[in-house]
C-alpha cells in the first residue's frame, strides 16, 4: 500500500488485487503532477464544479483524490475499477462518489473538465478521444498526463486532430502534462475502431475466419506470433467439454476450440472490457451454428465454480502497463488449477525465456512440453 500526498489530501492507495509484497505503486509522478496542476494557485485552480471525466485512471488514484468533485471514471480495466472501489473504501469515501464507466459505455453528454491518463496503446487513446470528443465544448478544460516515455509526437498529434490545439508542459520528475484547447470547428468523426482482419490459412480450424479487435487489444492489426504458434498445437477434447479462453484478448483461441469441438461450451474471460467485446464479436462472426459460449469481464477465473472446467487455454501477458512481471501469469495458473476438475488440463503458450514451466510444476506438480520453437513453447499441466 502507498501513501499519496496531494493538494487534495493524503490517501492510502493500493493496486488490485492487493499483495503484501507488491513492488509497484498505485500511482506515479504523472498522477501527482496532474493533481498539483489542478490546484496550482499560480495558474489558478481549475474549476471542478461541473462534470469531471477521468479517462484511463489506472488504479483509481486520480478518482480517489478527486472524489469530492464526484468525477466520472472511464476505463477499460476491471482490475482498475476494483482498485478504485477498494481505494475509495479504505479512505472512507463514498463508493457512489465516483461514476464508473467502462470503455464500451456511452460517455457523459457534457464534459467540463477532461483528464486523460495517457495509455500505453496509441490506438486506445485515439478511440477514447473520439468517444468523448462530442461531449467536449469550447470551455472544457482538457489536460492529459503521462510519463515522458509515454508521450510522443504521435500522442500530441492525436489530441490536436481530435480535440484542438495542443501544447505540453515542462517535464517534472520524468512526467509531463498535455494541454489541449477544444476547437468546436473540428469535425466530430467516428472512431476507426474496431479493426477487422482475416486469419491466415495455416492456423487450424479458425483459418480464414474474421477477427474483431477493439482499440487497445494486444497486436490489434494482425495475429501475434505467439498465438499463431499456439493455434497450430491446440488440443481437441471432443464431447461436451467446458473450455475456458483465459485472458482471451480477441478470442481467437476460444473460437478455434469451438470450431475443433462443436459440442464444447466456451467461456471467454478477460479483465479488459474491450477484449471481451472483441472476443464476443469474433465468436459471433466465426463460430459454428449452435455453438455455446459466455463472456466474462473479471479477475481471472474467480467467477467460475471450482472443479467445473475441463480445459483452460492461456496466453498470459507479461506486462502490467509498463512494468514487466510474471505475477499475472502466476495468478492465472493458480486460478486455473482451482477451476479445473481432476484430470483437467491447462495449456499455456509463452516466450521460452519466461520459464513458465517452473511455476507450473510448483502449482500443478507437473508440466510437459507439447511443442516449441526457438522463441515460444507450448506447455501442458494436468490437475491430479
Amino acid at each position: 500500500m502507498n501513501r499519496l500526498t496531494t493538494p487534495q489530501g493524503t490517501f492510502e492507495l493500493a493496486r488490485f488485487p492487493e499483495h503484501p509484497r507488491d513492488p509497484f505503486q498505485a500511482w506515479d509522478a504523472a498522477d501527482t503532477y496532474l493533481l498539483q496542476e489542478l490546484a496550482d494557485p499560480e495558474t489558478g485552480p481549475v474549476d471542478l464544479s461541473g462534470t469531471v471525466a477521468v479517462v484511463g485512471d489506472r488504479w483509481g488514484a486520480l478518482a480517489t483524490a478527486l472524489a469530492a468533485h464526484r468525477p466520472v471514471q472511464i476505463g477499460d480495466s476491471y482490475l482498475g475499477r476494483r482498485a478504485t472501489l477498494a481505494n475509495l473504501a479504505r479512505n472512507g469515501l463514498d463508493r457512489d462518489a465516483v461514476g464508473l464507466l467502462s470503455s464500451r459505455d456511452t460517455p457523459p453528454d457534457r464534459i467540463d473538465v477532461l483528464l486523460v491518463r495517457v495509455p500505453k496503446s496509441l490506438a486506445f487513446l485515439e478511440d477514447q478521444l473520439h468517444r468523448v470528443a462530442p461531449a467536449v465544448h469550447a470551455d472544457t478544460v482538457v489536460i492529459g498526463t503521462g510519463m515522458v516515455k509515454e508521450i510522443h509526437t504521435s500522442t500530441l498529434k492525436l489530441f490536436e486532430r481530435i480535440i484542438g490545439p495542443t501544447r505540453t508542459s515542462l517535464a517534472v520528475r520524468k512526467a509531463r502534462l498535455i494541454f489541449a484547447t477544444p476547437d468546436p470547428a473540428l469535425p466530430r468523426t467516428p472512431s476507426p475502431w474496431p479493426y477487422r482482419y482475416e486469419l491466415p490459412a495455416d492456423v487450424g480450424p479458425a483459418s480464414g475466419r474474421t477477427v474483431v479487435n477493439h482499440a487497445g487489444i494486444f497486436c490489434a492489426d494482425r495475429l501475434d506470433i505467439g498465438t499463431r504458434f499456439f493455434l497450430k498445437h491446440l488440443p481437441t477434447r471432443g464431447g461436451a467439454a467446458r473450455i475456458v479462453d483465459l485472458g482471451c484478448g480477441n478470442g481467437v483461441l476460444g473460437l478455434s476450440a469451438a470450431l475443433a469441438d462443436p459440442g464444447a461450451h466456451i467461456t471467454f474471460v478477460d479483465e479488459s472490457y474491450g477484449a471481451v467485446a472483441s472476443a464476443e464479436e469474433t465468436f459471433r462472426a466465426g463460430a459454428p451454428d449452435g455453438a455455446e459460449a459466455d463472456f466474462l469481464v473479471g479477475d481471472g477465473l474467480t467467477d467460475l465454480a471450482p472443479g467445473s472446467v475441463d480445459l483452460v487455454l492461456n496466453n498470459p501477458p507479461f506486462h502490467s502497463h509498463l512494468a514487466t512481471t510474471d505475477a499475472t501469469a502466476r495468478a492465472m495458473f493458480t486460478g486455473a488449477r482451482t477451476a479445473l476438475r481432476q484430470g483437467g488440463e491447462l495449456w499455456v503458450v509463452g516466450n521460452r525465456h519466461l520459464s513458465y514451466h517452473t511455476h507450473l510444476r510448483r502449482i500443478f506438480g507437473n508440466c510437459t512440453t507439447v511443442a516449441g520453437d526457438p522463441k515460444f513453447v507450448v506447455l501442458r499441466a494436468v490437475k491430479r
